[in-house]
């Protein structure tokens, strides 16, 4: 079985991070949901989103499904238009361009399957003019070679290629811009599990080799332990926690990061019985007031109703929005393992 080379982030998540590449400031992101009586409802996807990104750091993104995190991504990319709020990369400003670049989930639908391994990655080369017409065919030769693949492939359609191969060519073709950061979207959900852990050891090398900054994006939370440096946790549009990773496993403060974690499968049998996350998220285009959580919440108080919660320090490099957990003259006398909520911890491999 392939493993996971994680020693960079255990050594970066206890030590100094690096000067932000990335810095996202109350991003909002608004979609028109079905019309009902007459009216159209809004989604509110990305609901004042705030967080910044080290340069050569791995930033993990986790959630449930419609929590905002593939929106997010679609964000910073350029994919999705903000309503309000704004997305800088240090030394660009508002343009972005070929600075961020994304890796999507689906290894085949981001290939164009009538063009072949080389004219793909040939294209970004030609469109920002990296490279002059007679060098681009060398440079696709050491794009496919960086990634593992051999150069005679560039003739190579999509469905003649593996699913790993496909994969490969996807991160060959966001290297091809020499950008400071890389958005990995579920870039191993679709893969074999013999598959991933080769995926992730080259994602890894490529950081060291490139001074890479990544997001990462999955519903894997031992995966997300494994190869992350910072975790954010989002809930219906919003970042509810963000730590070093260590923090997050290990001394979650959130009540739906504890039951996030408590309720991820592991092999460990301490754990005991896996507890699931109480009721179903709320509908995006109708959130509950306040807090969103409150309606799933243990802990919840008359006061998670009612207006804004914000993001507040927690620790060095840790933030939370729960004033009940921050602030305990606010919290009642229920605990939160009496509550129910597991603690999750220990449950990232190798932490």
């Amino acid at each position: 079985m392939t493993t996971v080379d994680t020693g960079d982030a255990v050594q970066r998540g206890s030590g100094a991070m690096g000067a932000p590449v990335l810095q996202v400031s109350d991003a909002v992101v608004q979609f028109k949901g079905r019309r009902a009586l007459g009216k159209r409802s809004v989604v509110r996807a990305l609901d004042g989103v705030s967080l910044t990104l080290p340069r050569g750091a791995t930033l993990g993104i986790v959630g449930e499904s419609g929590s905002g995190k593939s929106t997010l991504a679609r964000s910073i990319v350029g994919l999705e238009k903000l309503q309000s709020g704004s997305i800088t990369v240090a030394g660009e400003g508002e343009a972005r361009g070929r600075q961020v670049q994304m890796i999507f989930q689906d290894s085949l639908n981001s290939l164009n399957p009538q063009r072949s391994i080389g004219s793909t990655l040939a294209e970004p080369l030609m469109i920002h003019q990296l490279r002059p017409r007679n060098q681009v065919r060398e440079r696709v030769a050491e794009l496919l070679d960086t990634v593992g693949l051999s150069p005679d492939l560039a003739s190579r359609r999509p469905l003649q290629l593996s699913g790993g191969q496909r994969q490969r060519v996807n991160i060959a073709r966001a290297l091809a811009t020499e950008p400071k950061i890389i958005i990995a979207d579920e870039p191993t959900s679709a893969l074999d599990v013999s598959l991933r852990g080769q995926i992730l050891n080259l994602l890894r090398r490529l950081q060291r080799e490139q001074d890479l900054s990544y997001i990462f994006i999955s519903h894997d939370l031992g995966l997300v332990g494994q190869i992350s440096d910072l975790v954010g946790v989002m809930y219906l549009g919003r970042i509810v926690e963000i730590a070093d990773r260590a923090d997050i496993y290990r001394r979650p403060q959130h009540p739906y990061t504890r039951a996030l974690l408590g309720s991820a499968a592991t092999p460990d049998p301490r754990r005991g019985r896996v507890a699931p996350i109480p009721g179903e998220p709320p509908s995006p285009a109708d959130p509950p007031p306040g807090c969103h959580f409150h309606p799933r919440c243990p802990l919840a108080q008359p006061s998670c109703k009612v207006g804004d919660v914000m993001l507040e320090p927690a620790g060095p490099r840790h933030q939370v929005a729960c004033p009940v957990v921050l602030h305990p003259v606010a919290r009642s006398a229920t605990s939160l393992t009496d509550a129910g909520i597991s603690s999750g911890r220990g449950s990232a491999p190798g932490i």
